[in-house]
C-alpha cells in the first residue's frame, strides 16, 4: 500500500494514512478473494486496485458534498473509497445486481462503516422522492444514457458527477440535449491526472437547476437503446 499511503498523506497525517492503508488493504484483499467467485473487476493486481479504483475513485473527493449516492457502485468503486476519506458524510450505494449489493455490505461490515448503506435496485426502480446532494458514477454508460440514470436523483443545487475517460469530447457533445432536458446545467470538466500512472481521469460536474420529468428515467432500457441525443 505504499502508493496510497503516499497519496493520502496529501488529506490527512500520516497516522490517519496509515490506518486508512489498512482499510484499504482489507477491501482489496477481499476484493481479489471475491472476484474468484464471481466477477467483480478485470483488475487483479494489487498495485493497480491502488492506483485504477482506490486512487481514481478519489479524484471526486473535493466535489463531494452532503448525501452521496454512488448510482451502478459494481464493487464499490467509487463509493466505497469516498466514504473511507469522507466518514461524516452519508453514503448510499445503489446496484441492480444482488450478488454485488451483498458483496458491497460484507465490505461495509469488514470495514466497521457506518453511515452507509446498499440498495439493490435498477436506477429506473428507484423512489423518486428520495434525492441527493451528489450522486457519483463510474458506470461504463455514456454520458447521455448516465444522465438519465442518475440526474433525476439529484437534489436541486445539487450535482452529478460522471468519472470518464480523457478521450470523452464526443459524449460531452451528445449529452447536451438529456442535460437541458433532465433540468442540469453542465458546471465543470476537470482533468485529474491519475497518481503514480499515465492515465487522466475527467470528471463532469453537472450541477442540477431545475425538476426533472417525471418520466425519466425510462424503463425498458429505453435510456440504453434510445438516448436522449
Amino acid at each position: 500500500m505504499k502508493i496510497l499511503f503516499s497519496y493520502l498523506t496529501q488529506f490527512c497525517d500520516e497516522t490517519s494514512a496509515a490506518t486508512l492503508c489498512e482499510k484499504f488493504r482489507a477491501y482489496s484483499d477481499y476484493l481479489i478473494e471475491q472476484n474468484k467467485l464471481f466477477n467483480l473487476t478485470s483488475i487483479t493486481d494489487p498495485n493497480e486496485i491502488q492506483t485504477k479504483h482506490f486512487i481514481d475513485s478519489l479524484s471526486a473527493l473535493p466535489y463531494c458534498k452532503g448525501h452521496v449516492a454512488d448510482i451502478g457502485s459494481g464493487a464499490g468503486f467509487p463509493g466505497i473509497p469516498l466514504k473511507l476519506l469522507l466518514p461524516e458524510n452519508e453514503f448510499t450505494l445503489i446496484d441492480s445486481l444482488q450478488k454485488r449489493i451483498t458483496f458491497l455490505s460484507e465490505v461495509i461490515s469488514r470495514l466497521s462503516l457506518t453511515g452507509i448503506q446498499t440498495v439493490h435496485a435498477r436506477a429506473e426502480d428507484l423512489n423518486k422522492t428520495v434525492l441527493y446532494d451528489t450522486i457519483v458514477s463510474r458506470a461504463v454508460s455514456r454520458l447521455a444514457t448516465l444522465c438519465e440514470y442518475c440526474l433525476p436523483f439529484v437534489k436541486i443545487g445539487g450535482r452529478m458527477i460522471a468519472y470518464k475517460a480523457n478521450d470523452c469530447d464526443e459524449e460531452i457533445q451528445e449529452a447536451k440535449k438529456a442535460i437541458s432536458l433532465l433540468g442540469g446545467e453542465s458546471e465543470q470538466i476537470i482533468s485529474v491526472p491519475l497518481y503514480h500512472t499515465d492515465i487522466v481521469r475527467k470528471l463532469i460536474l453537472i450541477r442540477k437547476i431545475k425538476d426533472s420529468p417525471n418520466s425519466y428515467p425510462r424503463g425498458q432500457n429505453k435510456p440504453k437503446k434510445q438516448p436522449l441525443c
